[in-house]
């Protein structure tokens, strides 16, 4: 399990996060909600060992994180960040193949995967195409898939970071990508994902985090989370929440 204990994080002389206590828990997506410089990219720093903790640590199966080697923390952790990029003219099936480096299951096993990861990004059309040529969110695409190779096929221990992964994709494929995440949850996985679209973290989160200046404002269902008094809070934002009248999950309209 992943988990904060008490995190402060720095950056500079700023605070950016501050007594943050959570736990991912297997079999769940957590979605991470907050106005730009709320601290959800810092969070998910810390979370990925990117950024150290000014105070408090974080855990992976009550280990400190950075006590973790390389490749046996990466067997177990894989992260999308909000911008991925890359400078050479790889396959898309290179590309996805990259996330296969941590383990040493072979040509065939690795080749199957990378073709299951592809599909469950719905870019497997693209496969022979140059990353290079690829639009913005055939990119995203591209790396979410690399990163669900990463942890293929998905499994309790495990715990998958995304940083706004939707944000370049169109409405489709924004439902795609977050479909691919909870099949990837119901496989055990435990996923942290920063969003924007209060909806979409309605539709396909289990808990919602809400994050104002660094802390955390509210932590709970998306029905308890994302309601009229907190949302304005948070974002200044006035809006209705109906229940949606399909899925029953809270549906927010702005004013």
């Amino acid at each position: 399990m992943l988990q904060a204990e008490d995190l402060h994080i720095r950056r500079g002389a700023k605070q950016v996060l501050a007594g943050i206590d959570l736990q991912l828990k297997p079999g769940e997506v957590l979605g991470v909600l907050g106005p730009n410089g709320a601290g959800k990219s810092s969070l998910l720093g810390a979370l990925s060992g990117e950024l150290s903790a000014h105070q408090g640590r974080v855990l992976l199966d009550q280990r400190e994180l950075a006590q973790w080697e390389g490749m046996q923390r990466a067997q177990r952790l894989a992260v999308l960040p909000q911008a991925s990029s890359l400078d050479f003219a790889f396959r898309v099936e290179e590309v996805v193949g990259l996330g296969r480096l941590p383990h040493q299951t072979g040509r065939i096993r690795d080749a199957q995967i990378v073709s299951a990861a592809l599909a469950a990004a719905d870019v497997g059309h693209l496969r022979d195409r140059s990353y290079l040529a690829l639009s913005g969110g055939e990119r995203q695409r591209v790396h979410l898939a690399r990163v669900l190779a990463q942890l293929w096929p998905g499994q309790e221990g495990q715990s998958l970071l995304l940083d706004e992964p939707t944000s370049a994709l169109d409405p489709l494929h924004q439902h795609v990508t977050l479909q691919a995440i909870r099949a990837f949850a119901e496989q055990g996985v435990a996923v942290l994902v920063i969003l924007h679209d209060l909806n979409l973290a309605a539709r396909y989160c289990d808990r919602v985090l809400l994050l104002e200046g660094g802390r955390a404002h509210s932590l709970g269902t998306p029905a308890c989370v994302l309601q009229a008094e907190p949302l304005k809070a948070v974002f200044g934002l006035e809006v209705l929440v109906q229940e949606h009248p399909e899925r029953g999950h809270p549906l927010i309209i702005a004013r």
